[in-house]
């Protein structure tokens, strides 16, 4: 990994404890920072591979794409969390991504093509999530099944202006880390797209005709469930 990250003039970097390592791409708008290593995530059970970089302006713009075997992973802790704790809201302890589950719609499978069965995705602009997810991005998160595993989580994360890749990495290989990086890429030139149509006024925030409302609080609807009898 050194080697091929002096070769393409990227900086490389072990982590303090030397349990990883971090490759730093550092071209102006085009820098992004890469990390292998423990994960920071629970849902990940062995190291994750990190990729991060700046989009720009997106005003409050939250968009995610994940791996459906994940996210069924996901919408279920949260169910088990509310129910077993009778909470009625979330605390900031819980990641975002697990917070966006059940505060914003889905994209329709329909509208994923051919990654329909192995992605979903979801925004608090629903019209902006059918702009990042355009035929370029599609066809590499299609292309992802090339260098991870049918069963591994894979996430891509849009908000406060970063968008930020993670995906299970059990031994760092150069495959692996240069497909992510294709994905990551596409990615991220599609946010920065989407962010300068929705700041042009581009993207309406309503919902598409074809979307269902957003998922409902757990907790919330067992109560509501229980006083209807």
């Amino acid at each position: 990994m050194a080697d091929w990250a002096e070769a393409a003039g990227y900086r490389f970097t072990r982590s303090r404890d030397g349990s990883g390592f971090i490759i730093q791409a550092e071209r102006g708008v085009d820098s992004w920072r890469l990390e292998w290593g423990p994960p920071q995530r629970h849902y990940f059970n062995g190291p994750e591979l990190r990729l991060r970089a700046e989009v720009g302006p997106t005003a409050d713009l939250q968009m995610l794409i994940v791996t459906r075997a994940l996210m069924t992973q996901l919408e279920h802790e949260v169910f088990e969390e509310f129910t077993e704790h009778n909470q009625t809201r979330m605390d900031d302890g819980t990641p975002e991504e697990m917070r966006w589950l059940v505060l914003y719609p889905k994209v329709p499978r329909a509208e994923l093509g051919a990654v329909r069965e192995r992605f979903g995705a979801l925004s608090n602009v629903p019209r902006a999530a059918l702009r990042w997810v355009a035929a370029p991005l599609l066809q590499q998160l299609d292309a992802s099944s090339l260098w991870l595993a049918a069963d591994q989580p894979l996430l891509l994360v849009l908000q406060r202006g970063r968008l930020t890749l993670r995906c299970a990495q059990t031994q760092p290989e150069l495959p692996a880390l240069q497909g992510a990086l294709g994905l990551f890429g596409v990615a991220l030139a599609a946010a920065r797209r989407v962010g300068e149509e929705l700041a042009r006024g581009e993207i309406g925030d309503d919902r598409p005709s074809s979307w269902g409302a957003p998922s409902r609080m757990p907790a919330a609807d067992s109560k509501e469930s229980s006083r209807g009898g």
